[in-house]
C-alpha cells in the first residue's frame, strides 16, 4: 500500500485508513470476527455502554464498585479484541486469551463479591486477596501493552519497581523502599492506585464523552467538518493546508487521539495538498501538527480537561474556558506558517469546482449544534455527566431533522458499540496511570523529582522550565492523551508549582496550579509531533509517503506556537483569562499574535517576500521579544518588526516583487 500513497492525490479508501490507524494507532489494531465471537464483542461493548449510562442516569454505585466494573468490562473487552502481537491472527480467539478474558472478570468482579468483606478488613487482607490484587496488576499491565502500547507499560513497571527497590536508588530518589504485600495491597485495594483518580475519571465524565464524539461521528458531523473546513478555507492561498488546520480544530473538539485524528481527516487533506503542489514531508506535516494541536483544544482536551479538574481541583468549565485562548494561539500559528509557506512557494488554492456545494453544506450547519448545546449547558452550571448525556441525547433528535442523518436504532446500537470500543484504551491507560500515581503517593516521587529538577537548575525558573519542558517530552512519547497528561502532571508540574507558589501561602492559587499542569500537559502532548518517536508524524507518512523524521522535524517547525504558549501563560496567566483585566488580556494576545507571525515569517523566510538571512534573524528575534509578556521587550520587538517590515518593502520597491522572490 505505500507505493500507491507515493503516487496518488486521491482521497484514501475505509480500508486503507483502517491499515495506517492499524499501524501506527495501537487502538486500532484490533481483531475482527465472524459469529458468535463477533456478536459477543458487540453485546459486551453495548453492556458497557448501558452501565456507563444507567449509572450516569441513576447516580454512581459506591467508588470501588462502580471503577471495578468498569475495569472489568475494560479488561474482558480487551483481551477479546486485541492480540497478543501484531504477528498473530486477528480472525479467532486463542485459548490463553479466552482464559485472559475469564480471569479479568474475576478479577474486576471480585470488589463486587466480596465488597463488604474487603471494607471490614482494610488492611488486612488474606492470601486470596494478595493472589487478586498481584492479578489486576499484572492483567492491567498486559491491556495497557496491548491496547495503548509499551512506553506507558514499561514506565508503570518501572515504577513498582523503584517501589519495591527504593532503597537502593541513587541521590535524591532514594527510599525506604515498600514490600511486595503493602505494594499490591495498595495497588488494588485503596483508592490511591489502579481504582484510583484516573480510572474514576474514566469511568464518568471521560466514557460520556468518547460516547458522545461516537454519536457525532455516527450521525455525520466528523465529515461534515471536513466539508465545512473546505467551504470556508479551501479557495485561499494555500487552501487545502489550511483546511486542514481548520478541520482538525474541528475534530479535535471531539476526539481523543492525535494518531486518530491524523488518519480520519488527513486521509482527505493530505492527497490534496499533494494535489496542489505541497510536498509530501510538508503536507504530512500539517496534517500532523494541527491534528495534535487538537488535543489541546476545548472542550474535551483529549479527555484530559477532566483529568485535570480532578488533580487541581479547579472547576471543569473553568479549565476549558482558560484553555481557549492557548489553543487558538496554537492554531493561529500553524496557520500563519502555512500561509507564509505558500506565499513563498506560489501554491494555489482550490478552484470552485474542487468545492462541496456551498448551499448543501450551509442547510446542514444544524448538525453542529450537539457541540453548542454541550458547550452552553456546562457554561451555565450543568455538571459535565448531565451535559454529556443531553448532549447524546440532542444529537439524536437534531440528527433527525434530515433524512439522510437520521440515526436508525442500528445506527445507535453500533454508536453505543463504538464509544465503548473506544474507551478501551483510556480505560488500560488511566487503570496502567494509576499505579504510577499510586507509587507516587508511596514513596513521594513527584516532590522529590520536583526538588531534583529545581537542584538542577539552581532554583532559576526559566531554567526549570525548560528541563521540566525536555522531561515532559520524554515522558509523553509514544503515551496516549491521557497517560500522558497523568505523567507529566504528576512527575514534571510540581516543580514549576513549587517555584511559582509563595512559600508562606495558604493555598496554591489557581492560576499557578494550572500554568503548571498545563505547561507539563502541552509539551507531553508535543511529544507526538517531536522526533524520534512522533506518532502523529509518522501516521502522517503512511497517507503522505513523506520521510518520516523530516516530517516529525517539519511538524515541529510549524509547530513552533506550541514551544512558546506554554511560556507565556507561565509568566503572564492573562491568556487564560484568570485574575487580568480585559485590556491586559488583549495586549498579551495581541502581541501574541505579532510574535507569531514575525517568528513565521523568520522560520519560512517569507513575510512581504523572500527573507535574507539577517531579515530572518530579525524576524526570530522580534518575535521573541513579543511573545515574552512585558512592557519593554514588546516595545523592543515591535521596532525590530517594524525594522523587517521597512526592509521588506524598500526591497519589494527597489527589485519589484518577481525579482526580489527570484
Amino acid at each position: 500500500m505505500a507505493d500507491k500513497d507515493l503516487n496518488q492525490n486521491t482521497p484514501m479508501s475505509e480500508e486503507e485508513i483502517q491499515e495506517i490507524l492499524s499501524k501506527y494507532d495501537k487502538e486500532q489494531s484490533f481483531r475482527n470476527y465472524t459469529g458468535i465471537l463477533k456478536w459477543l464483542v458487540t453485546i459486551g461493548a453495548i453492556s458497557f455502554s448501558g452501565f456507563q449510562l444507567y449509572t450516569a442516569i441513576f447516580g454512581n454505585l459506591a467508588s470501588q464498585l462502580q471503577r471495578s466494573v468498569h475495569l472489568t468490562f475494560a479488561l474482558g473487552l480487551i483481551f477479546l479484541l486485541y492480540p497478543i502481537s501484531n504477528k498473530a491472527k486477528k480472525n479467532r480467539l486463542p485459548f490463553y486469551d479466552a482464559i485472559l478474558v475469564i480471569v479479568s472478570i474475576f478479577v474486576g468482579m471480585y470488589w463486587t463479591i466480596e465488597y463488604e468483606n474487603l471494607i471490614s478488613r482494610a488492611g488486612m487482607y488474606n492470601s486470596l486477596d494478595f493472589i487478586v490484587g498481584a492479578l489486576a496488576i499484572l492483567l492491567v499491565l498486559e491491556a495497557a501493552r496491548r491496547v495503548v502500547g509499551f512506553p506507558i507499560t514499561i514506565i508503570a513497571i518501572a515504577f513498582l519497581l523503584y517501589a519495591l527497590f527504593g532503597r537502593y536508588m541513587p541521590g535524591f530518589l532514594e527510599h525506604r523502599g515498600v514490600s511486595l504485600e503493602r505494594l499490591v495491597s495498595h495497588m488494588y485495594y485503596t483508592l490511591d492506585g489502579i481504582l484510583g483518580t484516573p480510572l474514576s475519571v474514566s469511568a464518568t465524565f471521560i466514557f460520556l464523552f468518547l460516547l458522545f464524539g461516537a454519536f457525532l461521528e455516527k450521525s455525520g458531523v466528523g465529515q461534515y467538518f471536513n466539508d465545512l473546513a473546505l467551504l470556508i478555507a479551501g479557495r485561499s492561498t494555500g487552501g487545502p493546508a489550511k483546511v486542514a488546520v481548520f478541520s482538525s480544530a474541528l475534530q479535535g473538539t471531539i476526539s481523543g487521539s492525535s494518531v486518530a485524528n491524523v488518519v480520519t481527516s488527513g486521509s482527505f487533506t493530505i492527497p490534496m495538498m499533494k494535489k496542489t503542489g505541497y510536498r509530501p514531508e510538508f503536507a504530512g506535516a500539517v496534517e500532523a501538527a494541527a491534528s495534535t494541536g487538537g488535543q489541546l483544544m476545548p472542550p474535551i482536551m483529549g479527555a484530559a480537561a477532566f483529568l485535570m479538574a480532578e488533580f487541581t481541583g479547579i472547576p471543569y468549565w473553568d479549565i476549558a474556558k482558560a484553555a481557549a485562548i492557548p489553543a487558538l494561539l496554537y492554531f493561529a500559528g500553524i496557520w500563519i506558517m502555512v500561509h507564509l509557506e505558500a506565499k513563498r512557494t506560489g501554491l494555489r488554492g482550490l478552484t470552485k469546482e474542487e468545492l462541496p456545494n456551498k448551499k448543501e453544506v450551509l442547510s446542514k450547519i444544524y448538525l453542529l449544534l450537539p457541540i453548542v448545546i454541550i458547550i452552553a449547558l456546562m457554561s451555565t452550571g450543568f455538571s459535565p455527566v448531565r451535559s454529556a448525556l443531553l448532549g447524546i441525547l440532542s444529537v439524536v433528535v437534531v440528527a433527525a431533522f434530515r433524512k439522510d442523518t437520521r440515526m436508525s436504532i442500528k445506527d445507535i446500537f453500533q454508536a453505543l458499540e463504538n464509544g465503548a470500543r473506544t474507551a478501551l484504551g483510556v480505560a488500560a491507560a488511566t487503570a496502567a496511570a494509576g499505579i504510577i500515581v499510586g507509587v507516587v503517593t508511596l514513596t513521594g516521587l513527584g516532590l522529590k523529582f520536583a526538588n531534583g529538577l529545581i537542584d538542577l537548575s539552581g532554583g532559576v525558573l526559566i531554567l526549570t522550565l525548560i528541563f521540566t519542558m525536555i522531561a515532559s517530552l520524554i515522558l509523553g512519547m509514544g503515551s496516549p492523551t491521557t497517560a500522558n497528561y497523568i505523567i507529566t502532571s504528576t512527575m514534571a508540574a510540581p516543580a514549576i508549582i513549587l517555584l511559582l507558589s509563595d512559600p508562606g501561602a495558604s493555598e496554591i492559587p489557581a492560576s499557578v496550579l494550572l500554568s503548571a499542569h498545563m505547561f507539563a500537559f502541552y509539551f507531553g502532548i508535543i511529544a507526538d509531533i517531536t522526533p524520534p518517536v512522533a506518532l502523529a508524524a509518522f501516521a502522517a507518512t503512511g497517507i503522505s509517503g513523506g520521510n518520516p523524521i523530516r516530517t516529525g522535524f517539519e511538524a515541529s517547525r510549524l509547530a513552533i506556537a506550541a514551544f512558546l504558549i506554554p511560556y507565556i501563560f507561565v509568566f503572564s496567566p492573562a491568556l487564560f483569562l484568570m485574575d487580568t483585566t480585559a485590556f491586559e488580556a488583549i495586549t498579551v494576545i495581541a502581541t501574541s499574535l505579532i510574535g507569531m507571525t514575525a517568528l513565521g515569517s523568520g522560520f519560512m523566510g517569507y513575510l512581504v517576500t523572500k527573507m535574507n538571512i539577517f531579515e530572518r534573524l530579525l524576524g526570530i528575534a522580534g518575535g521573541l521579544l513579543l511573545v515574552d509578556p512585558g512592557g519593554f521587550t514588546d516595545m523592543l520587538g515591535l521596532g525590530l518588526l517594524a525594522a523587517l517590515v521597512v526592509s521588506q518593502i524598500m526591497k519589494t520597491k527597489k527589485h519589484g516583487p518577481k525579482a526580489a522572490n527570484a
